[in-house]
Formats: structure tokens, C-alpha cells, sequence
């Protein structure tokens, strides 16, 4: 289980994400990123910023 901690990327942001797929974690924090922090275009650097901050879920059962 991977997942994205969205304070790590823009701090005091409480949102989180974790899915098997790293490509559904990457898509659900674009998403985030487009409505929560207005971002209207999610450029490639954005995705790698959000990528090297996916980590393995330390409660995945």
C-alpha cells in the first residue's frame, strides 16, 4: 500500500491519500492539487514532487 501525505508537498495541508497503485496515488493528488489547492495546470515537475513523496503505508494490513 503507497501513500501521499499532501503536507509534505504544501505545508499545513491536513489531506492524505493511500491506494495499491502508485498511479491512483499520483492521480487522487493531482486531483487534490486542482481543487483544494487551485492548481489548473499539473505540470511533470509537480508529478515528480508528489512521487518522490509517496511512501509505503506503515499500517497497510
Amino acid at each position: 500500500m503507497k501513500e501521499f501525505h499532501c503536507g509534505s508537498l504544501v505545508p499545513g495541508c491536513e489531506w492524505h491519500t493511500r491506494h495499491e497503485e502508485e498511479a491512483e496515488v499520483i492521480r487522487r493528488a493531482a486531483e487534490h492539487m486542482r481543487e483544494a489547492h487551485g492548481e489548473t495546470v499539473i505540470r511533470e515537475s509537480m508529478v515528480e514532487a508528489i512521487r518522490s513523496r509517496i511512501a509505503e503505508s506503515r499500517n497497510a494490513a
